[in-house]
C-alpha cells in the first residue's frame, strides 16, 4: 500500500461509547434485547465511528480504551477523577461488548492497566505519524496537547456527523499558545473534571497570558519578579503542586502498546461481523457499516 495516500484513525473508545450512551439513556432509550442486555451505547459507539469513517476515509483504524479506573495518576494524586460515580448499571455491559463488536470488524482494541486510553493513543500517534497521517477521534480537549503536522484531531460535536478538525495552526489561532502548552495551562487552571484545582485564583485568561509571555510554568517560577503581587502570591501559594498538576495533564507518549500499519488496516469480514451483530440483535446496524468496496471483504 501506498504510505503517502494512507491515514490512521485512532478512535477513543470510551469517548464514543458514553457519548452515544447518554444521547439516547436521558429519555430511557436503551435499546434492550431479548437476552435483556442493552445496546443503546454500543449502537451509537458503531455509528459515531463509522460516520467519521465515511467523511475521513481512514485506511487504517484503531480502538484505545480506558482499562479501569486506577492508573499512575491515582497513584501520584488519589483524588485524581474522584468526582466522578460509577457508571449506570445499563452501561457497565456494554464495556466488554463494545470491545467485543470491534474485535469482530477485525480493528484491534488497545488498552493497558494502570494507563488511559489518551496514553495509548498518544504513543501510537508519535510512532505511526512517522509513516501516516494520523487523525484522533475524540471528544477530549485533552487530547489537543499531541496536534503537531502529521496528527490531527476531530472532535465530536452535537449529534451524528458534526466535528471541528484541530491541526497546531488552528489550536493556535483560537488560543494563543501551541498545542504543547496546553498541558501547562492545565496545571496552571486546574482541571474541573478530572477533580484538580491548579492554581487557585488563577483562569484560562490570565493563564494563557503568563504561558504567552514566559512559555511554560518553569518559565512562570523563573521570573515571579516580573508578575503582578496578586499572581505571585497565588502561584507561590500553590507552587509545590504546579509540577505534580502537570504530570496529571500531560499524556504519556511512552506507554509499552504497538500497532502496526498490518494490524490496523481496516477490511472488514461482512460475515463476521454480522454474525456479532446479529447475536446482540442490532440488525439495523449493517446499515452503519461502511459501504467502499476497499473496507469490506
Amino acid at each position: 500500500m501506498n504510505q503517502q495516500n494512507s491515514s490512521l484513525m485512532l478512535v477513543d473508545g470510551m469517548a464514543l461509547l458514553f457519548r452515544a450512551f447518554y444521547a439516547t439513556a436521558v429519555s430511557g432509550q436503551y435499546m434492550i434485547n431479548s437476552k435483556g442486555i442493552p445496546t443503546n451505547g454500543i449502537h451509537g459507539f458503531i455509528k459515531h465511528m463509522f460516520t467519521a469513517v465515511s467523511r475521513f476515509k481512514p485506511t487504517h483504524l484503531a480502538v484505545c480504551w480506558d482499562m479501569g479506573s486506577k492508573t499512575f495518576r491515582t497513584e501520584l494524586y488519589p483524588d485524581y477523577k474522584g468526582n466522578r460515580g460509577e457508571p449506570p448499571v445499563e452501561l457497565i455491559p456494554q464495556f466488554d461488548l463494545a470491545k467485543e463488536v470491534v474485535e469482530s470488524f477485525n480493528i484491534p482494541n488497545i488498552g493497558l492497566e494502570g494507563f488511559e486510553a489518551d496514553d495509548c493513543i498518544g504513543t501510537i500517534a508519535k510512532k505511526m505519524k512517522e509513516h501516516v497521517h494520523v487523525f484522533i477521534l475524540t471528544g477530549d480537549q485533552d487530547i489537543l496537547q499531541l496536534l503537531d503536522e502529521r496528527i490531527s484531531v476531530i472532535m465530536l460535536k452535537k449529534g451524528f456527523g458534526n466535528y471541528q478538525v484541530h491541526t497546531p495552526q488552528s489550536f493556535y489561532e483560537e488560543k494563543g499558545i501551541f498545542p504543547s502548552q496546553l498541558i501547562d495551562l492545565k496545571a496552571l487552571m486546574g482541571d474541573a473534571s478530572d477533580n484538580y484545582p491548579g492554581v487557585r485564583g488563577i483562569g484560562e485568561k490570565t493563564a494563557l497570558k503568563l504561558l504567552q509571555q514566559f512559555e511554560h510554568i518553569d518559565g512562570i517560577i523563573s521570573n515571579l519578579n516580573k508578575l503582578t503581587n496578586s499572581q505571585k502570591t497565588k502561584i507561590e501559594q500553590d507552587r509545590d503542586m504546579l509540577h505534580l498538576y502537570r504530570r496529571l495533564a500531560e499524556i504519556k507518549c511512552d506507554v509499552p502498546v504497538s500497532c502496526s500499519l498490518e494490524e490496523s488496516l481496516l477490511i472488514i469480514e461482512k460475515e463476521k461481523a454480522m454474525k456479532k451483530l446479529m447475536d446482540l440483535e442490532l440488525r439495523s446496524i449493517n446499515r452503519l457499516l461502511p459501504m467502499e468496496e476497499k473496507y469490506i471483504s
